[in-house]
C-alpha cells in the first residue's frame, strides 16, 4: 500500500477518533461514540499493518504483530468483562499506566535502532522516555492507592518533598539535552527514564483518594502527548494526531474537574494537590447525641406528602449496585404525582459521569439528571432529598472550614433540603477523610443501611402503605 493510501487511512481514523471523543460527551451517544472510537483504531492498526515497512519485515515480523494484537485484545476483554462499576478508575488508571509505558519502550526502540537520528527524532524520544515513564509509574501509585494494596489512600508527604522533585527535574532535563546533543549515548535514555518513573511516583503519592480522580485525567493527558511524541519519533500522523487528541482532551478534563473540586491546576502539575486537614471536629464532637436513625416505614411516610424529591447518588450507590432499584423508586413516586429529579456532581463516585453511566444503564430519563449548577438553587423548594452513598460532595464544611481539605469545594447543597434522608452503611467517613455535619443536621434523617437493600425495602413500605 503506497503512503498516500496509509495517510489517506490515518487521516479517517483520526475523524472517528474526533467522533468518538464527541459522543462520549454525553451518556445518550456514548456508545456510539465507544463504537466510532474503536472503529477509529482497527483502521489504524490494519493501515500500519499494510504499511511497506511492516511487510518488509517478513512474514516472521507480521506475526509477532498479529499475535500481539489477539493477545492483548483478549487480555483487554477479559478485564472489561470482569471489571466492576466501582473499579473502573482503577482500571482506567492501569490502561493510562500501559500507554506511557508503551511509549518509553517504542521510542527507546526506535532511539537504539536508529543510524544517524535526527534532531526532532531525539527530542521527541527524549520527551517520550520523559513523559512515559512519570506517566507509566504515575499510574501504577494512582491504582495501588485506589485500590488499597499496599499504598494508603490518604496523602503521604515527607520533608523536602517539593525541592525533591524539582532535582529530580532538572536533573531529567540534563540527561535528555545530553541525548540531544549526543544521540549515540543510548544508555543514558534509560537513565532518563529512571529519573523520570521516580519523578511519576513522588508527584502522585501525595495525592489522596478525594483527589485522585483529577489526578488520573491528569495522566490521561500525559499518556496521550507521549503517545503523540512518539508519533514524532516514527513519523506516524496517526499516533501524533490520535495522541495530540488525547492529551488535550484529558488536559480540558483536568482543567474542569479542578473547578469542581476548587483545585489549583498548578498545583496538580506539581503533585501539590490539595490542602491538608488542619485540626478540625471530630466525628464525637460532630455526631454525638445528634444523630437520628430511621426506617423503611417512616421515610416512607415522608415520602407520602412530598411534592418534589431530589435523589442525590454516590459512590455507595455503585457499591450496592443499587441503580436499577432507584430507578424504580423514582418510577413509583412519580406514579404517586411527585415531581423526581437526580442531583448530578461533577466527581461522585471515582470518576466523571460515573453516576450518568450508572443511571444510563438502569435506563433513567436523560432529562431528570440536573448538573450541580441547575439543581442547587433548588434544594429550598425540595421536600425530601435522598442521598444514596455520597459523603464528600455533600459535606457543608465545604463551605464553612477554610482549612478542610475539601475547603471551596463545589458541593450539592442537600442541607437545604426541608429534609435530608441520608442512606449509607454507617457514619464512616468519605474519600477525605472527615466527618459530615448534615449526617447530625437537625432536618437530616439516617437510613443505616446497605444502599439497593435500603431502597428496596423503602419501595415495599411505600406500597404497603
Amino acid at each position: 500500500m503506497n503512503s498516500a493510501l496509509i495517510n489517506l487511512a490515518y487521516l479517517a481514523a483520526s475523524v472517528l477518533f474526533i467522533l468518538g471523543i464527541k459522543g462520549l460527551t454525553h451518556p445518550r451517544t456514548a456508545v456510539r461514540g465507544n463504537l466510532y472510537g474503536a472503529s477509529g483504531m482497527l483502521l489504524a492498526i490494519i493501515a500500519t499493518v499494510a504499511s511497506a515497512e511492516v511487510f518488509g519485515s517478513g512474514v516472521q515480523g507480521l506475526g509477532v504483530i498479529l499475535a500481539g494484537i489477539v493477545v492483548g485484545g483478549g487480555i483487554g476483554a477479559a478485564i472489561a468483562l470482569r471489571i466492576e462499576m466501582t473499579a473502573m478508575p482503577q482500571m482506567v488508571a492501569l490502561l493510562n499506566g500501559f500507554g506511557g509505558g508503551a511509549s518509553v519502550f517504542v521510542a527507546g526502540a526506535a532511539l537504539f535502532d536508529a543510524a544517524d537520528p535526527s534532531t526532532q527524532m531525539t527530542v521527541a524520544t527524549v520527551a517520550s522516555g520523559l513523559i512515559g515513564g512519570v506517566t507509566f509509574f504515575g499510574s501504577l501509585v494512582a491504582f495501588d492507592k485506589l485500590q488499597e494494596l499496599v499504598l494508603p489512600g490518604k496523602p503521604i508527604h515527607f520533608p523536602g518533598q517539593q525541592a525533591v522533585n524539582s532535582l529530580i527535574g532538572l536533573a531529567a532535563l540534563v540527561v535528555g539535552y545530553m541525548i540531544v546533543d549526543d544521540p549515540s549515548a543510548t544508555g543514558l535514555y534509560w537513565v532518563l527514564v529512571a529519573l523520570a518513573s521516580v519523578g511519576g511516583l513522588l508527584l502522585t503519592i501525595p495525592i489522596g483518594g478525594a483527589d485522585m480522580p483529577v489526578a488520573i485525567a491528569l495522566l490521561n493527558s500525559y499518556s496521550g502527548l507521549a503517545a503523540a511524541s512518539t508519533g514524532f519519533v516514527l513519523n506516524n500522523n496517526a499516533l501524533i494526531i490520535t495522541g495530540s487528541l488525547v492529551g488535550a482532551s484529558g488536559l480540558i478534563l483536568t482543567r474542569i474537574m479542578c473547578k469542581a473540586m476548587n483545585r489549583s491546576l498548578a498545583n496538580v502539575l506539581t503533585g501539590a494537590i490539595g490542602p491538608e486537614a488542619v485540626g478540625g471536629a471530630s466525628a464525637d464532637e460532630v455526631y454525638a447525641g445528634k444523630v437520628k436513625s430511621s426506617s423503611p416505614e417512616e421515610v416512607a411516610m415522608l415520602l407520602d406528602g412530598a411534592r418534589r424529591v431530589v435523589i442525590v447518588p454516590g459512590y455507595g450507590l455503585a457499591v450496592s449496585q443499587a441503580q436499577h432499584a432507584v430507578c424504580e423508586l423514582a418510577d413509583l413516586l412519580e406514579s404517586k404525582g411527585t415531581e423526581v429529579e437526580f442531583a448530578i456532581h461533577p466527581v461522585a463516585g471515582r470518576m466523571p459521569g460515573h453516576m450518568n453511566v450508572l443511571l444510563a444503564e438502569a435506563d433513567v430519563a436523560y432529562d431528570k439528571l440536573r448538573e450541580m449548577d441547575d439543581i442547587n438553587p433548588t434544594f429550598a423548594q425540595t421536600d425530601v432529598a435522598i442521598v444514596i452513598g455520597a459523603n464528600d460532595v455533600v459535606n457543608p464544611v465545604a463551605n464553612t472550614d477554610p482549612t478542610s481539605p475539601i475547603a471551596g469545594m463545589p458541593i450539592l447543597e442537600v442541607d437545604k433540603a426541608r429534609t435530608a434522608v441520608v442512606i449509607k452503611r454507617s457514619l464512616s467517613p468519605g474519600f477525605a477523610g472527615i466527618p459530615n455535619p448534615l449526617f447530625a443536621a437537625d432536618n437530616t434523617l439516617m437510613f443505616f443501611s446497605d444502599g439497593k437493600k435500603a431502597i428496596l425495602d423503602l419501595i415495599t413500605a411505600i406500597k404497603e402503605a
